[in-house]
């Protein structure tokens, strides 16, 4: 398998290719999550676009979006924090009002405890 220039392996399912392992075995977390009835409603690369004006800036594409306790969740599973995903997080803000809820190495961690 071929990694990326992060180091990460795409991980091909049933489900669809995830970028990573960690964004896959996020994944399945959420989906035990929604079959013990603590979320609802979980989607994956759940599509949002930028438009101003009538102008397309861009798009942002969340890993996981969910509901938990009756709130939306936008999710986003990141090893590497990139300028590209710093700008578009915070686009999603100003375009949305979504503050992503970002799962990094650390959350992963407690995840498995």
């Amino acid at each position: 398998m071929a990694y990326n220039k992060f180091g990460n392996r795409k991980v091909k399912t049933e489900e669809g290719t995830f970028d990573s392992e960690m964004e896959y075995t996020r994944w399945l977390h959420l989906k035990l999550l929604q079959q013990a009835g603590h979320i609802t409603n979980l989607r994956r690369q759940v599509s949002y676009v930028f438009l101003h004006n009538n102008i397309l800036i861009g798009t942002y594409k969340a890993d996981a979006v969910y509901e938990e306790e009756g709130v939306e969740i936008v999710e986003d599973v990141k090893g590497v924090r990139t300028a590209v995903y710093q700008l578009k997080k915070k686009m999603m803000r100003a375009f949305h009002g979504i503050t992503i809820r970002e799962i990094g190495k650390e959350e992963m961690k407690v995840q498995r405890a």
